[in-house]
């Protein structure tokens, strides 16, 4: 059976998620005319012949690219924007995120980002989730991570971010609750999850800037290009310290954060809900965590009681030490779904 854990992974580095405690709605409205357009939208089911539009990326950024060698469960690190889906896909995706019911149930605020719609689940947005857990888009997903990919939790499928370009404001990509960088939209982080992959639902002509910023193990930064429409970016953010640049010009920016983690139950999985707790439905992120949690255990214990029975018809010694080691990554794996699991004060 493949070893849960790597012997001495790098530890995964510290999240620091917003201020914010519980679920809290934004404030003000969405405008007018993505409503209006998401109404005159004719629905429709997805296709992967007539919705995905994939085109290998031009450069793939390695993690021993940017000194992270080592760090991770996969070796690639962020990819530049690449062709994934259709106008029409993602005109599908804008009509399930601005309908009635998503901007009534779904639309969050902290104190890292002003306007979120996430959460939709299927029944409110069966386009988008069927898109992303599509086989077509799964492989190509995993293909460029490095690694095979499954998304992280339903809740976390279709993370949206919004910004109007208000006449008064110079930069569309201001997410930011609290504007005191004149540089960033989003502020120097790490992910919860392992991957996620941002998806541009906006039109950009015209815009200038909307690059993602990396910060190398040697403390310089790299940059990597901003996606456009229907184009998106992989990237490995749980172990790469990162922050999204403003842009300059245009009517709107909505970009789509997937999150993903590895598929396999034998890998390690660092995620932490740090950076999502106080803007989700904790029910519904709790419930998934736990489930999937549940779950990787339940298969590497199947996995172990098979290989303990063919040790016994083959006769050979029980291996305290490589018992022990098992039951400890089991424990350890337990204990961290358990500190994540807690009721919020306010």
């Amino acid at each position: 059976m493949p070893s849960a854990v790597p012997i001495t992974p790098p530890p995964a580095p510290h999240v620091v998620g917003p201020s914010t405690k519980k679920a809290t709605r934004p404030t003000g409205n969405v405008p007018q005319f993505l409503i209006d357009e998401a109404a005159a939208t004719k629905r429709e089911a997805f296709d992967a012949a007539k919705h995905v539009k994939f085109q290998p990326p031009a450069n793939i950024v390695t993690m021993k690219d940017i000194g992270l060698e080592g760090h991770g469960i996969a070796p690639n690190a962020v990819s530049d924007p690449f062709p994934l889906f259709t106008e029409e896909a993602i005109m599908q995706m804008r009509a399930e995120i601005f309908s009635k019911e998503c901007l009534e149930e779904c639309q969050y605020s902290s104190t890292f980002i002003k306007r979120m719609v996430r959460g939709m689940g299927p029944s409110r947005a069966p386009f988008t989730y069927d898109a992303w857990k599509s086989p077509e888009v799964l492989a190509r997903v995993s293909e460029i991570a490095g690694i095979e990919l499954t998304p992280a939790l339903d809740f976390d499928i279709a993370n949206v971010n919004i910004s109007i370009n208000d006449q008064d404001e110079k930069s569309v990509q201001n997410w930011r609750a609290d504007d005191d960088d004149e540089s960033s939209a989003v502020a120097w982080h790490y992910d919860s999850y392992p991957f996620v992959v941002v998806t541009m639902l906006s039109n950009c002509d015209g815009m200038v800037g909307g690059e993602t910023a990396l910060r190398l193990a040697d403390g310089s930064i790299r940059k990597v290009r901003g996606p456009n429409m229907g184009t998106a970016v992989v990237m490995q953010g749980r172990y790469i310290e990162h922050k999204a640049l403003k842009a300059f010009g245009g009517r709107e920016r909505i970009s789509m954060v997937t999150s993903f983690r590895a598929k396999s139950p034998f890998l390690r999985d660092e995620t932490v809900l740090t950076g999502v707790r106080p803007i989700s439905n904790i029910s519904e992120l709790y419930g998934q965590f736990t489930e999937y949690r549940l779950e990787i255990v339940e298969e590497r214990i199947r996995a172990k009681l098979k290989e303990e029975r063919q040790r016994e018809i083959a006769k050979r010694p029980y291996n305290i030490a490589d018992m022990r080691a098992f039951l400890a990554e089991q424990i350890q794996l337990l204990q961290a779904t358990l500190d994540e699991v807690y009721e919020i004060e306010e």
